[in-house]
């Protein structure tokens, strides 16, 4: 099928449009930019900088995505932006290139971005991810899947947030959520699991019991972090693959501690 371009928008000629991509009017898509097929750029939205959008994007009215970083660290060059498939940008929504030059911003596929969120520099997201109105990912943020930010919500820069975590609305978070867990608050504290998203996600109750243990020994129980995962370690089944595994792996690994 032939590409859309309305009349009124600016496409630079080394643009390269997959099939059935349609352009609106009044859209800026710039010379270095690549959109995969039956994307949608609808009026008033830009695209520009190296970036690759995947196949199936909507891009709504106002978006600006490739947008140069807000890093007072960039010396030039040439960062990008890669985007996979079935996401949707709505209106306003920003979303920025690394900051150094060979370097990405990721957002994976099926993701929903609401009005005026923000993806900073360097941001790795998985898939899934539902991102409300007014919520921002400082830089280098790295998001696993099926990830749900609220409305207004902060998220500090070099951050985690493991898969199935919930961050509340209006939230300050300024450090790492793990696996299944819920954030609230300013700043952010975990609370709970994200008892009705995993639910949701169709995890089974035995599972949801064993993430529920877990958050009891990491955060209620009268243990430092280091008791606490070696409590589960030794009292639980924590084989590779298992939700317990993937909650030890996630605390290991952070560098900023955990909410």
């Amino acid at each position: 099928m032939s590409v859309k371009i309305h009349p009124q928008a600016i496409v630079e000629p080394n643009a390269q449009l997959g099939e059935d991509v349609e352009i609106g009017p009044f859209c800026y898509i710039g010379e270095k930019v690549v959109i995969g097929d039956h994307s949608r750029v609808l009026h008033h939205a830009t695209v520009e900088g190296k970036v690759t959008v995947g196949a199936n994007n909507t891009i709504f009215p106002y978006a600006l995505i490739g947008g140069l970083t807000h890093d007072l660290k960039y010396q030039g060059g040439d960062p990008g932006l890669k985007i996979g498939d079935g996401n949707i940008f709505r209106e306003y929504v920003t979303a920025h290139v690394a900051t150094n030059s060979e370097d990405f911003t990721t957002i994976g596929s099926n993701n929903v971005f609401l009005a005026y969120s923000h993806v900073a520099h360097d941001c790795t997201i998985g898939d899934h991810l539902v991102m409300s109105s007014h919520s921002a990912l400082g830089g280098h943020v790295e998001v696993g899947n099926h990830v749900n930010i609220g409305w207004g919500a902060g998220v500090h820069q070099f951050c985690r947030l493991g898969r199935h975590c919930m961050v509340s609305a209006c939230s300050k978070l300024v450090q790492d959520v793990p696996p299944f867990m819920l954030a609230d608050g300013s700043p952010a504290d975990v609370r709970s699991i994200n008892k009705v998203g995993l639910e949701r996600a169709g995890f089974e109750s035995s599972e949801i019991d064993l993430i529920r243990t877990a958050f009891k020994v990491l955060y209620r129980r009268d243990f430092n972090r280091s008791q606490a995962l070696q409590h589960l370690e030794e009292n639980f089944n924590t084989d590779s693959g298992t939700v317990l595994s993937e909650i030890l792996s996630f605390a290991r690994a952070s560098a900023r501690g955990m909410a």
